[in-house]
């Protein structure tokens, strides 16, 4: 079970059509778009209400979800959330906190509900998706706040943190490991594992070379610039504003999932190698060709639906551990 932890997965599946279709479309759409939006604060303000529209507008957002799925609003100190149960019979004591992606200013746990429910489907248990404070009114420290505040509130109803999964995507993939930094740091008990969907994990001055042209979704200079914003007067380069730049010491297991053509490729697996290094399984999956968080996409995209099945050997595996090797 071990070596479906610690391991590279290069899944090898020619490309189906439609990701072929999919990446042609967010080519000629999102980069574009991204590119002119992504300019001052007042074009991330408008961003932020286009996408809420989006999600109220009843069929347009977030896609299928099974007649057995339920969704329950709970509320959650100073942000919100919900809780997604993507199945009857899910054992009630393990659970998923799940921080969605977004650039830290723009989606909510409603427009990630194709990967929410998925996600407790295939773990077994429910998700708590977290609404958690976001730029450009609110900083990096506040939905970090918002984060651990979830964590302990977790706690503090009776899950066993052995039952807990951290797991994010993009920006929430970034949350994910700060969090499991600052419950390490904070001396509070470790859940039993985190998962990262193409997490964004440099907020520092890098200028990023790798796949500025190859990405069909995300623009490297609009990313560049978004970091700026969200780290002016801030060290850039302090393990809760950069995770690549983390000591992962006593971090549980990790799950780092990319695509080989994401310009955020390169410091998703130099999150796995420092991981490793420290002593942590990692199992590091990039997939051929696929766009940014493209488990978001598992309505249209084969691959999509693939993943889930790689969470669920991981999560399985995390689970079949023995005690002792838990431990060590």
């Amino acid at each position: 079970m071990h070596d479906e932890i610690n391991v590279d997965v290069h899944p090898t599946y020619p490309i189906s059509w439609q990701a072929a279709a999919c990446n042609g479309l967010l080519r000629g759409t999102m980069k574009p778009i991204s590119t002119v939006l992504l300019r001052n604060t007042a074009s991330l303000m408008l961003t932020q209400r286009l996408i809420a529209l989006g999600g109220r507008v009843p069929g347009l957002l977030p896609g299928m979800m099974p007649p057995k799925a339920t969704i329950v609003a709970e509320e959650l100190g100073s942000c919100s959330g919900e809780w997604v149960r993507g199945d009857e019979g899910l054992d009630e004591g393990k659970v998923v906190l799940y921080l969605h992606g977004g650039g830290y200013f723009v989606c909510s746990p409603v427009t990630h509900r194709p990967i929410t429910w998925r996600l407790s489907t295939v773990t077994g248990r429910p998700v708590l998706a977290l609404d958690y404070r976001q730029g450009p009114v609110n900083t990096l420290a506040d939905s970090l706040a918002d984060s651990v505040a979830a964590y302990t509130g977790l706690l503090d109803r009776g899950f066993k943190p052995e039952n807990i999964v951290l797991a994010g995507d993009s920006a929430g993939g970034h949350l994910t490991l700060a969090t499991l930094l600052a419950i390490r740091d904070r001396d509070l008990p470790a859940p039993s594992a985190g998962i990262c969907l193409s997490p964004w994990t440099d907020l520092s001055d890098v200028q990023r070379s790798a796949n500025r042209w190859a990405d069909p979704m995300l623009s490297a200079g609009r990313m560049d610039w978004l970091a700026r914003q969200w780290t002016a007067g801030l060290d850039s380069t302090d393990p809760l504003v950069s995770p690549v730049f983390g000591d992962y010491t006593d971090i549980p297991p990790l799950m780092i999932v990319t695509g080989s053509t994401e310009v955020l490729r390169d410091e998703a697996h130099r999150v796995a190698l420092r991981a490793r290094s420290d002593g942590v399984a990692v199992r590091y999956e990039e997939w051929n060709r696929m766009p940014h968080v493209f488990a978001i996409l598992a309505d249209i995209v084969p691959e999509a639906r693939m993943v889930f099945r790689h969470i669920q050997t991981f999560v399985h595996a995390v689970e079949a551990r023995e005690p002792d090797a838990a431990a060590a």
